[in-house]
């Protein structure tokens, strides 16, 4: 690959505002930034980490630490779920748009295809990874997957996470998706970020969701913020017991916010992104 073909896109680092769900620090952005952000990081093949931050992200990190620190020394949060977009419009008066993991994953492919730089992708299973190839390949037959790794459903071993790591970095990706779910990807990514050079991204479902392997909830589920009722619906018994537990305290938490009961400064101004 030539350096014309990774040289960076126009820099697009807006200052970086943040707003606080209980300890968790999620960022104030748009799509248009936050595409280019990463973009331009991959370009350069700086070591970077993405979260995408949903109702059970910042819930679960209100009591699990290691969780808290990926997501707040995360170079990007991303809100994604509704409720995350609507406290963040409510405190600051402006249209706060969800930037969620299946979305940015095809957005960032489709670029990543006309720019030609490779990506690659690690979770899930060999079967839907297959899949989702097969149909990355129909949207964006540019698009360099430098490679597709599924790590067994288990814990792993240190060796083998250093494994893992050592070939996706070998492959020359300057993008890799990964789809182990939260928490685990975000602390993988947050434990692995010096040994991966480039942008790594936890987007959670999205591979499923883009293969087809698991149908994604509507349109209107997602923009009225009942994406979640649509996976517990078609994933009843595995996902009931995150839903009720984590939608309620979520609720729980912020009622004297939504009550206006209490007014809350919860946005920090930070230096800008560099």
């Amino acid at each position: 690959m030539t350096q014309a073909q990774l040289s960076p896109p126009t820099d697009c680092r807006p200052a970086r505002i943040r707003s606080r769900f209980f300890r968790s620090l999620i960022d104030v952005i748009e799509w248009p930034a936050a595409i280019e952000l990463i973009l331009t990081w991959a370009a350069i093949r700086e070591h970077r980490t993405v979260a995408i931050c949903n109702v059970h992200s910042v819930v679960t990190a209100r009591r699990d630490n290691s969780l808290c620190m990926a997501i707040n020394n995360a170079d990007l949060s991303t809100p994604d779920g509704m409720p995350i977009a609507w406290l963040i419009g409510r405190r600051l008066g402006i249209r706060q748009e969800r930037v969620n993991g299946p979305d940015l994953t095809v957005k960032l492919c489709r670029e990543a295809a006309a720019r030609r730089i490779p990506v690659a992708f690690f979770g899930s299973s060999d079967a839907t990874l297959e899949r989702l190839r097969e149909r990355l390949n129909e949207q964006f037959p540019s698009l360099r997957i430098a490679l597709m790794l599924a790590p067994p459903f288990r814990p792993l071993s240190e060796a083998e996470n250093r494994d893992y790591a050592q070939r996706i970095s070998e492959s020359g990706a300057a993008i890799v998706f990964v789809g182990l779910g939260c928490p685990k990807q975000e602390r993988w990514m947050a434990e692995r970020k010096a040994e991966l050079p480039g942008v790594t991204i936890g987007v959670g479902a999205a591979f499923d969701y883009i293969a087809g392997t698991v149908r994604r909830p509507p349109l209107w589920m997602q923009r009225t913020g009942l994406e979640w009722l649509g996976r517990l619906l078609a994933e009843p018994r595995r996902l009931w017991r995150r839903y009720l537990v984590t939608n309620t305290l979520f609720l729980v938490y912020l009622i004297p916010e939504l009550l206006g009961l209490v007014r809350r400064d919860e946005t920090q101004t930070g230096p800008d992104w560099h």
